[in-house]
């Protein structure tokens, strides 16, 4: 990978060699903009310069000497390589094993739900879902739908083993609750495992929250969330998981844990009663509709081959409990891994003190256009581009403010790069 350094205001990469590199005594290259020269400067068929290129290639050649070889030609000084280290005109620098340093990954959490918030107490169905779409889920957004710059948060589903609950509209094909039981089985359990269970009741039924790829970034942060429903006869109930990491820890990597009661404020409740399984990294909360039924009067139907639309029935006690008390939102963050590496850019005394910008020069022989700037060219540096062995540009690094590049001073840039 090579880093090439772009210059505005009034100045930046100038003269840049034809390699792409450092100029070399075998090699070709330009500065002083459209004067060039390949091997052997003496060689140049620019007349009027030919003396100043011979002296430098002969003799150590101070600045001063330069400017006025110049100022006698009356043209942009050709300086050959080996001569003066007048400005190796470089177009890019290729990073070494010292410029490259592998940063540590970073655990970072943040709000869930769109905008980074921790806490959603708004929610709605879809409109645009189709009927036959609504026989299988419902998708809930964190406001009205035909807004658009409201999102999909997370979608709720009803599963039963036996497909009760839900109506196959007299088909052949497996009914909705049946489908949906099937594909989280297939997804969630192992192939030997054919039915959920929690703790050591087999579920024939369960609901099923399924956040939006789009909010969990790598994964549901464990000992993070909540939620909290309201049951038909007034009950409140508060979910969270056994994870244990409420101080951010770290440390929870397991592939699934207990849903059981308790809130983030105050920790586990009881584990006795196991509500059901969160898989962080699927993003994905499968409740028992039995316990549901039983602790906070949900009311499920079973009946066979009719659509009950029972997940609508979660729906409510979630949004219900919200509309009751906006501190009973539903609790959760995200949680990724960061890793970092960190570039260093050095720009050298001799190098990137010229620019490209037609601005820079004047005339068809290409000479500075400020005069203050023969023998003591500068650049304002303002970004610095990050390209691969064949090239291609990757990524942009901007800078705060542009930097004045000059013989004088050399430059180094620490760039991040977060992936």
């Amino acid at each position: 990978m090579a880093d090439n350094i772009s210059n505005g205001g009034s100045g930046g990469g100038f003269g840049n060699p034809s390699s792409g590199g450092s100029s070399g005594t075998s090699g070709g290259g330009r500065l002083g903009g459209n004067q060039s020269f390949a091997g052997n400067p003496q060689a140049s068929t620019q007349a009027s310069q030919t003396s100043a290129a011979s002296f430098a290639i002969n003799s150590q050649v101070s600045l001063g000497d330069l400017v006025m070889q110049d100022v006698q030609a009356d043209a942009s000084p050709i300086v050959p390589a080996g001569a003066y280290d007048y400005g190796s005109g470089k177009v890019f620098t290729a990073f070494t094993i010292e410029d490259v340093v592998e940063g540590n990954t970073q655990r970072v959490t943040r709000g869930l739900w769109s905008g980074k918030l921790g806490e959603l107490t708004s929610f709605w169905t879809s409109s645009y879902q189709s009927n036959t779409q609504k026989q299988y889920y419902h998708e809930i957004y964190n406001g009205d739908p035909t807004v658009s710059t409201n999102e999909a948060q997370f979608s709720i589903a009803y599963g039963h083993y036996a497909g009760s609950g839900s109506s196959n509209d007299g088909s052949n094909e497996d009914s909705p609750s049946n489908a949906m039981y099937s594909q989280f089985q297939q997804v969630l359990l192992p192939s030997n495992q054919t039915r959920f269970k929690f703790g050591d009741v087999t579920q024939d039924d369960v609901y099923v929250v399924t956040i939006n790829r789009a909010r969990i970034k790598d994964k549901l942060d464990p000992g993070n969330w909540e939620m909290v429903l309201s049951g038909s006869a007034g009950e409140t109930i508060r979910l969270i998981d056994n994870s244990g990491d409420v101080n951010q820890l770290g440390n929870s990597n397991k592939n699934k844990y207990n849903v059981v009661s308790g809130s983030l404020s105050n920790g586990i409740e009881s584990e006795d009663v196991v509500y059901g399984e969160v898989y962080p990294q699927f993003g994905i909360i499968v409740l028992s509709a039995a316990l549901l039924d039983s602790e906070g009067s949900l009311g499920t139907i079973r009946t066979s081959n009719t659509d009950a639309q029972n997940h609508n029935k979660l729906f409510s006690a979630i949004s219900g409990a919200a509309a009751a008390n906006s501190l009973n939102g539903f609790q959760a963050r995200s949680e990724e891994e960061v890793k970092s590496t960190f570039f260093f850019v050095r720009a050298k005394n001799g190098e990137y003190n010229y620019s490209n910008n037609p601005s820079y020069v004047t005339g068809s022989n290409g000479k500075l256009q400020q005069q203050t700037f023969i023998g003591d060219p500068k650049a304002y540096i303002t970004s610095v581009g990050m390209y691969n062995n064949d090239n291609e540009l990757l990524a942009i690094a901007k800078l705060s403010k542009p930097l004045l590049k000059s013989f004088s001073n050399e430059i180094l840039i620490k760039v991040k790069l977060d992936f």
